[in-house]
């Protein structure tokens, strides 16, 4: 199983997104956050299972996608996963992740 370790910047992200749901709705903070956290919890078992954004010295930086959320991690190795950064997925632009995702919330 992988290690997962997540950034100070990924931290922040996390914290900030809480903070901009809970002024309107507490409860669904929580559950967001929750989700962005358990999802991220997948890659410890199935550490290639998002798509390859670019590759880098140090590794792959990857994707996982959350609902509306992109989850940016850097793939060490299959032992060794980074959590980069969080963004709504529409901030990496539309070719970030996989084209059928990009294309089918387009047509939605």
């Amino acid at each position: 199983m992988a290690e997962l370790r997540w950034t100070e910047e990924a931290q922040r992200w996390l914290r900030d997104i809480h903070g901009y749901i809970a002024a309107d709705n507490p409860e669904a903070a929580l559950k967001v956050v929750s989700g962005i956290y358990d999802k991220a919890q997948t890659l410890r078992q199935f550490p290639e299972i998002g798509p390859r954004y670019r590759a880098e010295e140090e590794g792959e930086i990857r994707i996982l996608l959350y609902g509306y959320y992109r989850i940016a991690y850097l793939l060490r190795s299959t032992s060794s996963i980074d959590i980069l950064g969080l963004a709504p997925a529409l901030a990496l632009g539309p070719n970030a992740g996989t084209h059928a995702e990009a294309g089918s919330r387009n047509n939605a």
